[in-house]
């Protein structure tokens, strides 16, 4: 190939080469075709104007406000010594029959057990027999008041037979009283229908809490058979730190939930603060359930919640407040397209806004609301990268 031929070729590649690397760096060094975000740390991140308008992103003023503090509680449900029965024998016995289980649920009257034993046929015999000697000086007294009045006995022979009579029917009722403590009814007593056994029935509505004997076994009037619960007043008894006793009033209004199932709450009203601290310093707290609920048991442990007064404090919408690895974050606008997450104490929730703590945030300051959660997966997905 000539020379000049050669230098000409040699000139036409060296342009275009040119050409072609000029290209490149412009497209490279104009920042306002780029499309990528920039994290300046780990909480903070800065958007392209595309980026925004496709997140649709949209920010509110924080604003100032009543906001009321929860106080987290513990605590188990309670019953008054007066709903508790324990349920014995009048007089020892041999337990012939029981139905009761734990958990039971039983009405005031309801036959619990039967008791047999021979001492109960001797109570209803010596009754009776005793009802008939009584019927027998009742007559002589009367007699003797007769003979008397016409002058054909003494006044001790009347006196005699008055006291004897007294006597008498002082044992018969006392035999009565007795019959009556055995569940046996004295009036309706006669000499073909005397029973070896006697019934015992619930003295309460409520539920069985505890069986403490067999069938068969022989049982002491002293011994406890079984344990009634009365549901109607059960009540949750907390314990408070001497410190947060302060917070809490009488008609205080406490929601309780189970562990099992936080969602499910139960609504209560203190009705009594106690005066005693313990060694703990802790003060029990107990409180009254609006309703009764079939499976709230005695000795359950449940959390409470108790909302104290508001006091003036800072307020976002609910969708401004991101959950992330167990804490709570809102996103603070602090360019126009420069947004940084702070973490937040929630300290209270009215289902649309919630009042928030953080020594970084003041009233007036811009948090996102809509958009908030694709600016955090945006933070998080570009920092793992």
């Amino acid at each position: 190939m000539p020379y000049p031929m050669r230098k000409l070729l040699y000139l036409f590649f060296a342009c275009l080469s040119l050409g072609f690397f000029s290209c490149t760096n412009k497209a490279t060094n104009n920042p306002s075709e780029a499309e990528s975000s920039v994290v300046e740390n780990a909480n903070t991140i800065t958007l392209t104007e595309a980026q925004r308008k496709n997140m649709e992103l949209s920010t509110v003023p924080i604003s100032m406000g009543a906001v009321s503090e929860k106080l987290l509680l513990k605590g188990k449900i309670d019953v008054p010594p007066q709903n508790l029965v324990s349920v014995s024998a009048p007089l020892g016995g041999y337990l012939k029959s029981s139905h009761l289980l734990p958990g039971m649920h039983v009405r005031k009257g309801e036959a619990l057990a039967i008791l047999e034993d021979k001492q109960f046929v001797e109570m209803q015999e010596e009754y009776l027999t005793e009802s008939i000697k009584l019927s027998l000086l009742r007559m002589d007294s009367t007699r003797q008041r007769a003979l008397y009045a016409q002058k054909a006995a003494s006044e001790k022979a009347m006196q005699e037979a008055s006291a004897a009579c007294l006597q008498q029917n002082v044992m018969v009722s006392a035999l009565k009283e007795k019959l009556r403590l055995i569940n046996i009814n004295p009036n309706n007593l006669k000499p073909d229908n005397i029973s070896r056994s006697i019934t015992l029935y619930s003295p309460i509505d409520g539920f069985v809490s505890g069986v403490k004997v067999n069938v068969g076994k022989y049982v002491q009037a002293s011994d406890v058979l079984f344990e009634l619960v009365n549901p109607a007043d059960i009540h949750l008894n907390l314990t408070v730190f001497e410190k947060d006793i302060a917070k809490l009033h009488i008609g205080q209004r406490v929601d309780a939930y189970t562990n099992n199932d936080t969602s499910r709450r139960f609504s209560t009203e203190i009705i009594l603060i106690g005066k005693d601290v313990s060694p703990e310093r802790f003060v029990e707290v107990h409180c009254h359930f609006e309703s009764y609920h079939n499976d709230l048991l005695p000795g359950m442990f449940m959390n409470a919640e108790a909302m104290l007064d508001g006091a003036p404090g800072l307020l976002v919408p609910n969708t401004a407040i991101q959950r992330f690895e167990g804490k709570d974050y809102v996103f603070v606008q602090e360019a126009p397209l420069q947004f940084t997450m702070l973490e937040v104490a929630r300290l209270s929730n009215d289902g649309n806004s919630s009042g928030i703590s953080s020594p970084k945030l003041s009233a007036k300051q811009q948090v996102v609301t809509q958009g908030a959660y694709t600016l955090l997966m945006k933070l998080k997905n570009t920092e793992a990268e």
